[in-house]
C-alpha cells in the first residue's frame, strides 16, 4: 500500500472524522497540520496540478467568506496558489495523499472504496 498522509487542521471537524476512520480501519497516515506545519509552494502547486485549483480552493469557508472582494476577485491558478500559502485555511479538507493520488473532503463511502 503507498504511503498515506492526510492534510487538514487539527481543530477541523472533517478532518478529524478522516482521521478517526483511518484509525478505526488500521490505516497508518501521517497527518500534516496545514495551519501548524505550514504549507510550501511545491506542495500546493502539486496539488493544484493534480486535483485543479478549483476543488483546492475552498470557497465555501469562512476563511473565503472573510476575504476582502478584491483578493476574491479574478481568481487563476496563479492567485489560488497564492490565497492558498497566504491563507492555508482555504485548502478543501482534508487532503488525503495516497502515493500522489488525492482525495479532497471526506465521506466514509468513498474511503471505504480507497481502502478496500
Amino acid at each position: 500500500m503507498p504511503a498515506v498522509k492526510i492534510c487538514g487542521l487539527a481543530s477541523c471537524d472533517t478532518t478529524r472524522a478522516a482521521c478517526k476512520w483511518l484509525d478505526a480501519h488500521g490505516v497508518t497516515y501521517t497527518f500534516h497540520d496545514v495551519r501548524a506545519d505550514g504549507l510550501t509552494k511545491p506542495l500546493v502547486e502539486g496539488w493544484v496540478k493534480r486535483a485543479g485549483w478549483e476543488k483546492v480552493l475552498n470557497k465555501a469557508s469562512a476563511t473565503w467568506r472573510e476575504l476582502p472582494e478584491k483578493e476574491k476577485a479574478g481568481v487563476d491558478q496563479p492567485k489560488a496558489v497564492a490565497l492558498l500559502l497566504a491563507h492555508p485555511t482555504l485548502v478543501k479538507r482534508p487532503v488525503l495523499d495516497r502515493g500522489g493520488e488525492l482525495t479532497l473532503g471526506f465521506k466514509p463511502a468513498i474511503y471505504a472504496e480507497l481502502f478496500a
